[in-house]
Formats: structure tokens, C-alpha cells, sequence
């Protein structure tokens, strides 16, 4: 009786050690699953915790957060909360496109509206950006950039002329540039890194023959660089068309013109983003709504190219810096940094630059955007 007592005896002591066993190695797991760094969302108010593999998210605003978001600091500032809009579609596309839209727009003249230019002109252009590249400013696809999307903006002001900022800019994610985009021979200063190149048609033309003794003898090309329309009349309309297209533009101001010669040969529809008439409208009213409109020439009044590619900026990336815009001392620099002598800051009755050198010095001291200085 005593050995049937102490096999049983031992029987359950195996049994306690085994079971000890087993609720150590379950511990062990659960708290080694916990300590996993857990992967924030978009939302960036929670976490989740996946074993999975996962595959790469699209690239938006709020992918991952950022240090300091300019999203944040818009909605802390008692001015600028309430002039912001982030749900205001930046860039228009086939999809967009309705009757109702067609009717609105159509009460409006370019660059805030489709005011005497043809239903077929809107129709057809707009048929051709009909993907879900056309609608977004980074291509999700290609990019393999995951966090917080830095942007620079750089102006052509001749603040620029001996900054050495060209490492600095050409450390963002992301660089916008605009109009005459000297590169060549001011590396140091401006970098040479361009992801986003903005223009209206007449822009890019007139830069082209006036900068072109000075280095400007073609827009930027490669084949990660995408080309910002801004349709200020029937030009930028027709002209994207044909670049898309690969014919030469049929009608109109530049009939005949190869839109190759500007964008390459091979360039096709992904290329290009066509800023919407309506965000436009929207940055003219919130953020530069001038002086200018009540005067004699005020139907021509716009913001400048700087200032939309600059606001196009702050309503896409995480963190926007900006180079080579006007700043309070102005006056002690050239009009443009490739300038061989220092030429004044051209003030023309189209823009109001003084109106947008006062948004720049408020966004900047308002944290949501940081402004180059000297």
C-alpha cells in the first residue's frame, strides 16, 4: 500500500512540474509579444499589433507621424485653423468630372473656372487623366518612401545667390520647383534634386526665352520628375492634351508647338498633374484674396506661380520648407539668385508678392512652414 502511495505520490509531482513547464513557456510568449513595437496608424491616436507579414500601405499625408506636422499645427493656431482645408481636392481628373462640375466651373474665368473655353476641350483633356495617379500628387506605385513627407519649395528670388543651401534642399523627400529653374552653376546654392516642376504654359515659355542666356534652356527632365499644370486659360488645357497625346498642339495660341520639346518624347499621362480650378479658387480666397481685385486691372489678378506650387505644398506634404521666396528685406537681393547683377524685384499688376511675402512670414512664425532667411 505504501509503494502504491508513493507512485502516486510521484506521479503527481511529474504532473505539477510538467504543468509548471507549460505555464512558464505560455507566459514567456505572451509577455515576448507584448514587447513587439507596436506599428501606429494613420490616425495616429492607436496602435495594432499584427504577427503578419504586411504589405507596404499607400502613401498619404498621414502614413507615419511626423516630429511636427504642419496638419497639427494649422488646427493649434487661433488664425490659421479656420483658413485651411485639407479636404479640397488639389488636383482634378477624369473622375471628377460632372455636369454639375461643368456648370459651376463654367460660371467662372480661368484660372478659377472653365469661362470661355469648350465643353469639348475640358471633356477631352480631362478624359485622358482618367487613373488613380492623376488624382494623387506621389505616385504610391513607385515611391518607396513610407514616413513623413518632407517637401522643398524652391523659388527663383536671388535670396538664393550664395545661401549654400543646395545639400539642405536636396535632403527633402520631395522638391517642387518652378518657371526659369536654373540649376546648372548654382548647385551649392539651390541643389539639383527636382521631383515637381509647376508652370502655366506662359510661364514656362516666357522663362524659357528671357532666362536662356542665363542657363535656362530646357525645363527639368527625368524619369521620376512630374509636371504640375496650372491652367490659367485654354493654353495649359490644350497643351496637356497634346503632351499626353504626343501630337503637336492642333489650335490656338501655341498651334503647332511639340510638346516633346519641353517634357521629352516618352512622356505619357502619369506625368503630368492638372491643379483644380476649384483649389485654386479656394487659395485666392482663404489665404491671398488682394487689394488688386477692385482696382483697373483686377480681372487679371492671380496668385503667383511660387504661391500655388508653395500652397499646392502645405496642402499635400507633412513638412514644407521654402527657399528662394520673399522675404521683409527683399530689397537687398536680386530678383532672381542667376542673375550676373543685381537686378529690383519686379512687381507686376497681375500678383500681389507683397500680399504673399506677408502669408510666408505668418506661416513660418506660425510653425507651419519654415521660410529661408538671411
Amino acid at each position: 500500500m505504501r509503494t502504491s502511495n508513493g507512485m502516486v505520490l510521484w506521479l503527481l509531482l511529474l504532473f505539477s512540474a510538467a504543468s509548471s513547464g507549460l505555464l512558464f513557456a505560455f507566459y514567456y510568449s505572451a509577455k515576448h509579444l507584448t514587447n513587439i513595437p507596436a506599428r501606429e496608424t494613420r490616425s495616429n491616436t492607436s496602435v495594432s499589433y499584427s504577427i503578419k507579414t504586411e504589405l507596404p500601405e499607400p502613401l498619404t499625408r498621414k502614413h507615419e507621424p511626423c516630429n511636427h506636422s504642419l496638419v497639427l499645427a494649422t488646427q493649434q493656431h487661433y488664425l490659421f485653423k479656420d483658413k485651411f482645408n485639407f479636404t479640397v481636392p488639389v488636383l482634378l481628373y477624369g473622375k471628377l468630372f460632372t455636369q454639375e462640375l461643368w456648370e459651376r466651373l463654367n460660371q467662372q474665368s480661368a484660372p478659377y473656372g472653365w469661362q470661355g473655353i469648350s465643353y469639348q476641350d475640358i471633356v477631352s483633356t480631362l478624359s485622358l487623366l482618367n487613373t488613380s495617379i492623376s488624382a494623387q500628387l506621389f505616385d504610391h506605385s513607385t515611391t518607396q518612401h513610407t514616413g513623413c513627407i518632407r517637401c522643398a519649395v524652391v523659388g527663383n528670388g536671388g535670396i538664393l545667390n550664395g545661401s549654400r543651401q543646395g545639400a539642405q534642399i536636396d535632403s527633402h523627400d520631395f522638391v517642387f520647383r518652378l518657371n526659369g529653374a536654373v540649376i546648372k552653376g548654382y548647385e551649392k546654392d539651390v541643389g539639383t534634386k527636382t521631383s515637381f516642376y509647376g508652370f502655366t504654359v506662359n510661364t514656362m515659355k516666357n522663362s524659357l526665352k528671357a532666362y536662356k542666356h542665363l542657363g535656362f534652356t530646357s525645363v527639368p527632365k527625368h524619369h521620376d520628375l512630374h509636371y504640375i499644370f496650372i491652367p490659367s486659360n485654354i493654353r495649359d488645357y490644350l497643351m496637356l492634351k497634346s503632351a499626353i497625346l504626343g501630337v503637336p498642339v492642333p489650335e490656338g495660341h501655341d498651334k503647332g508647338d511639340k510638346p516633346q520639346t519641353y517634357f521629352g518624347p516618352d512622356a505619357s499621362a502619369s506625368k503630368f498633374k492638372l491643379l483644380h480650378p476649384e483649389f485654386i479658387s479656394y487659395l485666392k480666397e482663404r489665404f491671398l484674396k488682394s487689394e488688386l481685385i477692385y482696382k483697373k486691372y483686377g480681372y487679371l489678378y492671380m496668385p503667383s506661380t511660387g504661391a500655388l506650387i508653395l500652397l499646392t505644398a502645405l496642402h499635400t506634404c507633412d513638412q514644407v520648407s521654402a527657399y528662394g521666396f520673399m522675404t521683409s528685406n527683399y530689397q537687398q537681393f536680386s530678383d532672381h539668385y542667376y542673375e550676373q547683377k543685381k537686378r529690383p524685384v519686379v512687381f507686376y499688376v497681375n500678383h500681389d508678392l507683397r500680399l504673399e511675402s506677408n502669408l510666408w512670414k505668418n506661416l513660418h512664425e506660425a510653425g507651419i512652414m519654415h521660410l529661408y532667411q538671411r
